[in-house]
């Protein structure tokens, strides 16, 4: 799996503890003496796939340099309630500052992972895998599509600029196009990005037709109830990437992989994730 950039974390965290902090811990300041030493454990309180550890060490360090961090676990790791994801010992007041904007991190990037692979467990032996989409928090994306890849799910495109993906608006745009709108954005797309995957959202099975027919290396299938998928599928005959998404469900998901669809993008891994219970628990 591919790790995020150290210097991207460092500048999220550091901006994190700039926004916690202000002038000052001034809780920390005035009960703790500055010699005061503390071990803490940072705890699963419910089961999980953790990401976002290196986060959370990056806030400890920021704070207190010489701080003693043991991982217990990894990014990706399916945790149990209980299970101990990180021991960290140092001066109290550094790990105190340190401590909500570490927990933040984790907590959320691992709630983006477990949504994932539960995901990834409902459509397991069905051969379809999961996606993301670009409904992200602003500036925290390439931090949700990793805590995807934490919890076994896949990246759709990143941005605007790495596919092309003709959307119905798109569509709407071109509908005076000759032949017909579908074949008219295919053939544009590739004479002005020859390089670039070209997948076509396709709201009928007509419309899936038309964009295989005219050479879409991909298909994303919306809104479409399996029995639709089914037909759309048919005329798609497999020459070129299937997905589904839109309207789909932990209720119906599986009813959508069994159709055959090569994909299944979820905007609701990354959009509606809850933050999980994580803690961090001082040791007398």
């Amino acid at each position: 799996m591919e790790s995020l950039d150290g210097q991207r974390i460092r500048a999220a965290v550091l901006q994190a503890l700039e926004e916690d902090l202000g002038a000052g811990d001034v809780t920390s300041l005035a009960c703790l003496p500055p010699e005061a030493k503390s071990t803490a454990v940072m705890r699963a309180r419910e089961r999980l796939t953790v990401a976002g550890l290196d986060f959370a060490e990056e806030a400890f360090r920021e704070m207190a340099p010489n701080a003693v961090i043991r991982r217990h676990v990894v990014d990706g790791a399916e945790c149990p309630a209980g299970t101990v994801l990180m021991e960290v010992s140092g001066p109290s007041r550094a790990l105190l500052s340190a401590e909500r904007v570490a927990l933040n991190f984790v907590q959320r990037l691992s709630g983006v992972a477990t949504a994932t692979a539960r995901h990834v467990a409902v459509v397991a032996g069905t051969g379809t895998r999961i996606l993301d989409t670009r409904k992200t928090t602003p500036g925290w994306r390439l931090f949700e599509k990793y805590a995807v890849r934490c919890g076994g799910g896949l990246n759709h495109r990143m941005g605007l600029h790495d596919r092309i993906l003709i959307k119905d608006n798109h569509l709407a745009a071109l509908a005076d196009a000759p032949p017909d709108p579908v074949t008219a954005a295919v053939r544009r797309a590739r004479e002005q990005f020859p390089g670039l995957f070209v997948q076509v959202e396709a709201d009928t099975p007509e419309q899936a037709r038309q964009a295989a027919d005219a050479g879409a290396d991909g298909v994303l299938l919306d809104n479409m109830p399996p029995e639709r998928l089914r037909e759309a599928l048919a005329g798609i005959a497999g020459r070129c990437q299937t997905e589904a998404s839109g309207g789909i469900s932990g209720a119906t998901i599986r009813a959508v992989a069994a159709t055959g669809v090569q994909f299944i993008s979820v905007g609701a891994i990354t959009h509606s994730a809850r933050a999980v219970d994580i803690g961090l628990d001082f040791l007398p």
